[in-house]
């Protein structure tokens, strides 16, 4: 977790606070945005003071040298509010889509180290990242901004009521404070309830729908569709009702500063009417107190209806930052000692992990060596721990007990990606973007030109498949829809190729291949891994699979049951079932 975040954390835990506290770096850009908008609004409220004096004036008379400054005065004020107006949206949009970028790539770069994109639905996630994330920049343009220049522009108008009828200030004030802090503190906690259930809805809604058109051909198939778009409509209309009471919320704040304006209004004029009537005000200041009056409440206005919202912005603010607040699901340790005498390679001892504390040992106890340019399969059933296997070889997990070292360094002693540099492959269920077959491979390798990306579709055998059809700028498909499972599979086997190297060289990084040869008929399968052992030549290799042909190419067959490994050995025949050959038990893989 970043350091920002854990004082943010530690700090204000309220999500309001904490959304508002992204928004430091730009400090300086938010309060000039600020002030612009306390000039804008103030120069509205001077435009319409100076007009009264002006009509009122004229209704006596006066020489036009008289009314020359009030005009010029006019003209400068209708400007200024433009100009003004123009720059607090120019500043405070900027600040708030600059703080809204950095919560964005906080948000994509906790995503990425933590894996927290498994945690949530995938619909749901969906609704983090976009509407959840984007309540950033609706908090800091709606509901910071305006009440801070309101502050500003009411406490000028109040001191120019007062300056003219002091009863006249204090009611302005009182009603200012009613309207611009009163009610909008009840539109917040009448709001607070609605915005949670809003904020719920809308992520309900876009999971059922996200997962519906996912799963439609499933759906489909099975007769499930209309049960789906059941849940799809309901979450809808649950959405809508909620809107319909915010809506409601709405009219009542915004009804509730109508009726504070007009009595302020009504007061302000009987109070005003009454000063003229005893000597104590002038006919033409009387117009200026009014108009003061009226146009002070345009300041306050917009108040409600931003504070009505916050309780939907307070509930997207706490699902922004469950996905900040995930921890890592691998920590980065202080830095051990090298392992004294520790050959190059990959060494496991006493590897353990489990998927929570009241299951069992996924992995329990492995130990296994993988020298410079070996080739290691490692066979099993489903479930045996194989997958887990490699996410710890990945660092997608930290071991719960025991030891893994790489060149003699303890891996979780190293930053994830320092790990993935040296260690790489291919996962379990490999994904395949949106986009060209060209993109997703060069995703591998950057600077790779056509004729290697074609080659090394050529040892994964997608030749037939693509190069005949224009391969490279063939679109794969939303998570490669467009393509077979086998073709998937293969695609993201030319990846792990392309990062290893296919010419054969000794060294670089340790292979790690997860099913590679799943969904592959049984000839397209053998001849992949042909070319697969082939490309590799050299190169130290973990090779897990369910499949038991051509391991007696390897120069290692390990097996893991019920996360513990043993040693098959090379038998002559290992596509033959476990229980016809006897298993010896490596030295190494001894359990306790």
């Amino acid at each position: 977790m970043p350091d920002t975040d854990r004082r943010s954390s530690g700090g204000a835990r309220d999500p309001l606070l904490r959304m508002v506290r992204l928004a430091r770096p730009r400090t300086s850009r938010f309060a000039l945005g600020i002030l612009a908008g306390a000039v804008a609004t103030g120069s509205g409220v001077a435009l319409l003071v100076v007009a009264a004096w002006l009509i009122a004036t004229a209704a006596t008379s006066p020489p036009l040298t008289a009314l020359s400054v009030a005009v010029v005065a006019t003209r400068a004020l209708g400007v200024t509010r433009g100009v003004a107006r123009y720059l607090e949206r120019l500043l405070t949009h900027d600040a708030a889509l600059r703080t809204l970028a950095d919560a964005r790539a906080r948000v994509y770069d906790r995503l990425a180290h933590a894996e927290a994109v498994h945690r949530f639905r995938a619909g749901d996630l969906v609704t983090r990242l976009v509407s959840d994330t984007d309540a950033t920049q609706d908090l800091l343009v709606r509901g910071l901004t305006p009440p801070l220049a309101a502050l500003v522009t009411g406490a000028g108008a109040v001191l120019v009521s007062s300056a003219l009828l002091l009863p006249g200030g204090l009611l302005l004030a009182a009603g200012l404070l009613l309207g611009g802090v009163a009610v909008p503190l009840a539109a917040a906690a009448a709001g607070r309830g609605p915005g949670r259930r809003r904020a719920a809805a809308r992520a309900r809604l876009s999971t059922a729908l996200v997962e519906t058109l996912h799963g439609a051909p499933d759906l489909v198939a099975y007769g499930a569709l209309p049960g789906a778009l059941a849940r799809v409509t309901e979450a809808d209309t649950e959405l809508t009702r909620v809107e319909r009471r915010d809506a409601g919320l709405l009219g009542l704040g915004a009804g509730a500063s109508a009726l504070l304006a007009g009595l302020t209004l009504w007061g302000t004029l009987l109070l005003g009417v009454a000063a003229v009537r005893d000597g104590a005000l002038e006919p033409v200041p009387l117009a200026v107190l009014v108009l003061t009056a009226l146009a002070a409440f345009e300041i306050v206005a917009p108040l409600p209806a931003a504070a009505a919202r916050l309780g939907a912005v307070r509930a997207a603010g706490a699902r922004l930052f469950d996905v900040l607040d995930t921890p890592p699901a691998v920590r980065t340790r202080a830095p051990r000692p090298p392992l004294t005498g520790g050959a190059p390679g990959l060494r496991i001892r006493g590897l353990r992990v489990s998927y929570g504390p009241d299951e069992p040992w996924a992995l329990d106890g492995v130990d296994l060596d993988v020298p410079p340019g070996r080739r290691v399969a490692v066979v099993g059933p489903s479930g045996s721990g194989k997958s887990t296997l490699a996410d710890v070889l990945f660092r997608f997990r930290d071991p719960d007990a025991g030891t893994v070292h790489l060149d003699g360094v303890d891996v979780t002693t190293l930053a994830p990606d320092a790990v993935r540099a040296r260690v790489t492959g291919m996962p379990q269920d490999p994904h395949v973007f949106t986009g060209t077959v060209r993109a997703n491979l060069l995703l591998a390798r950057p600077d790779a030109g056509d004729e290697e990306l074609r080659a090394v579709l050529r040892r994964v055998r997608l030749e037939t498949d693509l190069l005949d059809s224009g391969l490279l700028d063939a679109e794969a498909g939303p998570r490669g829809a467009r393509l077979s499972g086998g073709m998937r599979v293969r695609l993201a086997l030319a990846r792990a190729l392309l990062v290893a190297g296919t010419d054969g060289e000794e060294g670089g990084p340790l292979l790690v291949l997860d099913e590679p040869t799943t969904h592959l008929d049984p000839e397209t399968r053998d001849a992949v891994l042909d070319d697969l052992l082939a490309a590799t030549a050299g190169r130290s290799l973990v090779l897990i699979t369910h499949d038991r042909s051509r391991l007696d190419r390897f120069d290692e067959v390990v097996e893991l049951v019920d996360g513990r490994l043993r040693e098959l050995g090379v038998p002559a025949d290992l596509s033959a079932p476990p229980q016809g050959r006897p298993a010896t038990v490596s030295p190494v893989g001894a359990q306790r």
